[in-house]
């Protein structure tokens, strides 16, 4: 268990296979109506708990079986909190489109009422994870949901400033209102900032996993550099033209609903090429 390669490709894995079950789940639910998204979240509390559970039973313990179930547990509580956001149950007070013509601070106000609620149970959920991790030998979960919840604070900057390639074909219909929050551009300012700082995050865990003697910190080092490679994978797929969907796709039911499209007057002030692309 201690092969970097198994580490990588266990990382791969679990973050391709954990992505499409929640896409599956989600949009079979929009087949089912809103009460079946509402069963989504509450049968997947086990999840919550379990990694819960997971994150404190390993908290003294740093051999490599340990380290990779609170890396498994950071996930199961991250992915409970990703499930319930794209249900619909855990968002934001502000379930409106954004008009089109709305200035910049008054669009990043309505941007964080959008989300305002899942970020705060995020932030709960890494405090409590520190609180169970603090000082103790196994903190590879903590790290896990820090630089998960780090990476996605980034993608939704980018997002909200503007990206060339926007896709909303997995985006559930109780978030569609989110599409009219982004914004394309060919560049902008985070982006770059954010490559740095991935490239700068995934070199210092590699650097530690390098330095280390230990069995359980050098795969906890390797799965945290996979994980941020994945992030840097993820920024790329907003600018560059790949058919990155194609990973989730073929495992979607068939007939699924899809996010209701964006009126022509919320796109008015993106420009004459700038129509949504066809995935979240």
């Amino acid at each position: 268990m201690t092969n970097p390669w198994l580490a990588v490709g266990s990382a791969l894995f679990i973050w391709w296979f954990a992505t499409g079950a929640i896409l599956w789940r989600v949009t079979r639910a929009d087949l089912q109506g809103r009460d079946a998204h509402l069963w989504s979240v509450l049968l997947g509390l086990p999840l919550l708990l379990g990694g819960f559970a997971g994150l404190y039973a390993t908290r003294d313990d740093s051999t490599v079986g340990a380290v990779y179930l609170a890396f498994l547990s950071a996930l199961a509580v991250w992915g409970w909190i990703e499930l319930a956001f794209l249900s619909g149950i855990i968002t934001g007070p502000n379930r409106q489109p954004c008009p089109a013509v709305t200035p910049t601070p008054r669009r990043m106000w309505r941007a964080v009422g959008t989300i305002l609620w899942h970020e705060m149970a995020l932030l709960g959920a890494l405090l409590a994870i520190m609180q169970y991790t603090l000082g103790s030998e196994n903190q590879f979960g903590f790290w896990t949901f820090a630089l998960m919840l780090g990476a996605r604070v980034s993608a939704k900057l980018n997002l909200f400033f503007g990206v060339p390639r926007i896709h909303t074909e997995f985006l559930p219909r109780p978030l569609a209102h989110l599409a009219s929050h982004f914004r394309h551009a060919r560049m902008n300012w985070v982006f770059p900032v954010s490559i740095l700082g991935l490239t700068g995050v995934a070199a210092c865990w590699l650097n530690q996993a390098l330095a280390t003697d230990a069995d359980g910190a050098f795969v906890g080092h390797v799965l945290l550099t996979t994980l941020t490679l994945l992030a840097l994978l993820e920024h790329g797929f907003m600018v560059l033209p790949l058919p990155d969907q194609k990973l989730w796709r073929w495992m979607l039911p068939e007939g699924r609903a899809t996010a209701d499209p964006i009126r022509p007057d919320l796109q008015a002030d993106m420009g004459p090429k700038t129509g949504l692309a066809t995935r979240k």
